[in-house]
């Protein structure tokens, strides 16, 4: 796909998402053009009763498009819908333009943004994936017959099974690949566990403002453009909080409706921080009129992830709610979000990661989730024991100390920890 591309971008109203903000949903397609440098010569939404299968949209539709891409001198159609391999073909030979689905938009994008080699292995993944299926009898080539010995493919084999099995080959060995980068990374998470800083996850609707908030609380300069998954790969950086010495934020992969599913399993590991999060913060775009929708996206990949139960309500680590962009709403509207937040239980902070306002709140509510659960322990240590000494000086709250004499002298401390913090010295 050629950045600065015209592109007509076409959303297939079907019936089953009737109930989406029509305009709020052709932004976020609009948004994901952008996002891969494409210009958006037109884009609107065809109404479909129901779906053809050999083109998704009607006769009549199909016609439109065609001549819209005239009309516009749009060189590539975006259909906001997942398309079959075959609807794929059919609607590029009637319109005479190169057709690209949700799914391979959001491929294309994943592919140009992931930094990391899990990223990159886990978008190339993904690929292979998506191209297993798109592997039709309409390409040239696929008439050929080439002969061959063993592994290499017995006589007959067609090119379309020779493509078929090298792709398999390969994704095997990512795969294989994958795994030992994922083993690298609980190494270090592990190492992580044992350190005496508790995480802290950012999760939420891609372009909701996590990386914005990222660098609001860290001083970082995490790529926060405007754009559709700005942000691919898990980002940490070390914050401060009032009563922590030090926490560990981490930001994460922005969540969207019908993700590919090829994407929701390859990109499942770079969710893996969120797992062993002490406190997980959902940053929300209040301001946009899908917020709701976006919300109840995000809380079905946690409760897949067995972070949240039925009900929506957390089943481990606390969740906080960051009302962010408050700064776009007007005043009549924010206090009757401030109403909303008076009248529930749970930790809802609004805010906005841009002009800073409500993030002192924010860290506030963090502080004291990850405080709740502290308890006064009382301590004996022998002399000898100076690293633990200091360790709780720097990590806990130290009500008291005396001095013991006598035979085995040492220190005799009332210290406030919490489990986790507890635990961890413990093991020193």
């Amino acid at each position: 796909m050629t950045r600065g591309a015209r592109a007509l971008i076409v959303h297939p109203d079907l019936p089953d998402k009737r109930h989406l903000d029509l305009e709020a949903r052709l932004e976020e397609a609009r948004g994901l053009a952008l996002a891969i440098g494409l210009v958006i010569a037109e884009s609107y939404a065809l109404p479909i009763r129901e779906p053809k299968p050999a083109t998704l949209f009607g006769s009549g539709q199909v016609e439109r498009i065609a001549t819209d891409c005239e009309l516009h001198e749009a060189e590539l159609v975006v259909v906001d819908g997942q398309l079959s391999a075959i609807q794929q073909r059919n609607l590029e030979d009637k319109i005479g333009r190169k057709v690209i689905d949700r799914t391979g938009l959001i491929l294309e994008i994943f592919g140009e943004r992931a930094a990391t080699a899990e990223g990159r292995l886990q978008v190339e993944l993904a690929h292979l994936d998506y191209q297993q299926g798109r592997l039709v009898r309409s390409w040239t080539h696929l008439e050929r017959q080439r002969g061959g010995f063993g592994f290499l493919g017995g006589p007959g084999e067609t090119q379309i099974e020779a493509d078929r099995r090298m792709i398999r080959q390969r994704m095997g060995r990512l795969r294989k690949e994958l795994e030992q980068v994922r083993k690298t990374r609980g190494l270090h998470r592990e190492r992580r566990e044992r350190a005496p800083w508790p995480v802290v996850a950012l999760v939420g609707y891609t372009n909701a403002g996590k990386s914005t908030l990222f660098n609001r609380l860290t001083g970082a300069d995490v790529m926060a453009e405007d754009l559709l998954f700005a942000t691919l790969d898990p980002t940490m950086r070390a914050i401060a909080l009032p009563g922590v010495d030090k926490a560990i934020l981490s930001d994460t992969v922005g969540f969207i409706s019908d993700l590919p599913t090829q994407l929701v399993a390859a990109f499942r590991a770079t969710l893996e921080e969120v797992t062993a999060a002490d406190v997980i913060v959902h940053v929300r775009d209040i301001a946009n009129p899908d917020t709701e929708e976006q919300r109840e996206r995000v809380i079905d990949v946690l409760r897949g992830m067995d972070l949240v139960d039925e009900e929506g309500a957390p089943a481990g680590a606390p969740i906080v709610e960051a009302w962010n962009k408050v700064d776009l709403l007007d005043e009549e509207a924010q206090a009757a979000l401030r109403n909303r937040i008076a009248a529930r239980d749970e930790p809802i902070v609004l805010l906005s990661a841009q002009t800073g306002e409500g993030i002192e709140t924010l860290l506030d509510t963090i502080d004291a989730l990850l405080t709740a659960d502290a308890r006064v322990h009382e301590i004996t240590l022998a002399a000898g024991e100076g690293q633990k000494l200091a360790w709780l000086h720097a990590h806990g709250e130290v009500l008291s100390q005396e001095e013991v004499a006598g035979d085995q002298p040492g220190y005799r401390l009332s210290v406030r920890l919490t489990e986790r913090e507890f635990g961890r010295f413990s093991t020193l």
